[in-house]
């Protein structure tokens, strides 16, 4: 989850959830094909769906890693949040009980 001012400008919305994949992991099925991006930052791209213009997407120069919107995978309810990167900037009334933190790999 992410409540940085960046995030909920650009959503509409108190957070943004994310889930990443490693770039070579990732394989685009939609019909629309692979999103369209467009910067938002000096070093971060969105990419948003052909079709719709759905923000899908977020990727930092550099990385090997994409961020994807939970909710735009189609088994995305299955997936739980660990983390909220800006909670302090959150909406007061916002509550959010996240899973524990998944075990890690050494």
């Amino acid at each position: 989850m992410c409540s940085c001012q960046h995030c909920t400008r650009l959503s509409g919305a108190p957070a943004m959830a994310w889930v990443g994949f490693r770039k070579s992991a990732l394989t685009w099925t939609s019909p629309a094909g692979e999103p369209s991006y467009f910067s938002t930052w000096p070093t971060l791209h969105r990419g948003s769906c052909q079709r719709c213009r759905t923000q899908l997407t977020s990727v930092a120069d550099g990385s090997d890693m994409i961020m994807v919107t939970i909710f735009s995978l189609a088994r995305g309810a299955e997936l739980l949040p660990v983390g909220h990167s800006y909670r302090d900037e959150a909406m007061p009334w916002m509550t959010i009980t996240l899973a524990p933190d998944p075990p890690r790999r050494t």
